[in-house]
């Protein structure tokens, strides 16, 4: 291996590790905030490739009827509950209604979209418009009800979850893979390495977002509810922060990471309905090399899966996925002997 090839297999590591990184931080986010191991993450990242693909087409994508599907069982639930409890009909009503409206919006806007073959930016935008909500229907439909229950319970129900997603995404967009259109064509050289408009986007996209979510946690409120709440759920409860709203908005924002993603690794590989598995079990172990706990430290994880994955490739490309998975255990064994584990209250 010459200077050249190492640097190509870096940049293109690089590049894996930028999106690996998206969804380490969406992993241990939804750790912190909800004690929720989301298998199911990497779901969010074909719904959002496959989605545009279908978009391409000119026809309406499935996800749209699973949004709609998922919200009027949201509705159902939620009135369900609102009776149980001997709310006013009134009440009732406005919250099924609440739950509704927004995905009627969006179905409505996707259904009068799709044909008119809009440009790409635009259906990209509006990939995210429909699987973003998802995120927050996942939370509400398989695991509000379990907010307080054990995490083994939680990655039961996340297994669970994944296995629905999964097979919906079979049902919806078939067995077939997509490859997504760049979003920019450019090419530069730097010497030996060759950058494409996609990889200058991933980067900056991925760099934004981090900035972006660091912003939204240090400045807004809603962004410090959350991290009172991944701090201590019942202490943020005492101190009047509903803990139901920190769940699903965080789950919002992992759908909307996800389906980032998605966009940003759909013009370079093709993407069937299982392919998010993997990818997202990468962006896990990521998030272990954090311990489920650090940002900063998840993303350097992300870096490191990406080139163990890269250069993995090149020496022993039968078994680069075992490469990669097997360097958590290692992790694993420092975190256990640095922190002897203890009982869960």
């Amino acid at each position: 291996m010459d200077f050249s090839i190492a640097s190509i297999l870096a940049l293109d590591g690089m590049t894996n590790g930028a999106v690996y990184a998206l969804l380490a931080t969406a992993t241990v986010l939804l750790f912190a905030v909800t004690r929720v191991i989301f298998i199911p993450q990497g779901e969010f990242v074909a719904y959002g490739a496959l989605t545009l693909a279908v978009l391409q087409t000119g026809q309406v994508p499935g996800t749209v009827w699973l949004l709609l599907i998922m919200a009027a069982v949201a509705a159902v639930v939620e009135a369900v509950h609102g009776l149980r409890q001997r709310r006013p009909a009134g009440l009732v009503a406005k919250s099924a209604v609440l739950t509704l409206a927004l995905p009627l919006v969006i179905a409505t806007v996707a259904m009068v979209a799709a044909p008119l073959n809009l440009p790409l930016v635009v259906q990209a935008l509006l990939t995210l418009a429909i699987v973003t909500p998802l995120g927050g229907l996942t939370y509400r439909l398989a695991y509000e009800s379990l907010a307080d229950a054990t995490v083994l319970v939680l990655l039961i129900v996340s297994v669970g979850v994944h296995f629905a997603l999964t097979g919906v995404g079979l049902l919806f967009f078939g067995a077939e893979g997509y490859r997504n259109p760049s979003f920019w064509d450019a090419r530069f050289n730097a010497g030996p390495l060759m950058l494409t408009g996609q990889t200058v986007i991933i980067f900056l996209a991925s760099a934004a977002l981090i900035v972006l979510l660091w912003l939204f946690f240090e400045r807004s409120l809603y962004g410090k509810a959350l991290r009172a709440t991944a701090v201590n759920r019942l202490g943020a409860r005492l101190m009047g922060i509903s803990t139901v709203q920190a769940g699903r908005l965080s789950f919002t924002m992992a759908a909307f990471i996800g389906a980032l993603s998605g966009l940003l690794i759909g013009p370079t590989t093709t993407v069937f309905y299982d392919s998010g598995f993997l990818i997202g079990l990468k962006g896990f172990v990521a998030a272990v090399f954090g311990g489920l706990a650090s940002y900063p430290m998840a993303l350097v994880g992300a870096l490191g899966v990406g080139l163990l994955e890269s250069f993995g490739s090149f020496w022993a490309s039968s078994f680069k996925e075992v490469i990669v998975f097997t360097s958590i255990l290692p992790v694993l064994l420092w975190r256990s002997l640095r922190d002897p584990h203890t009982e869960e209250d």
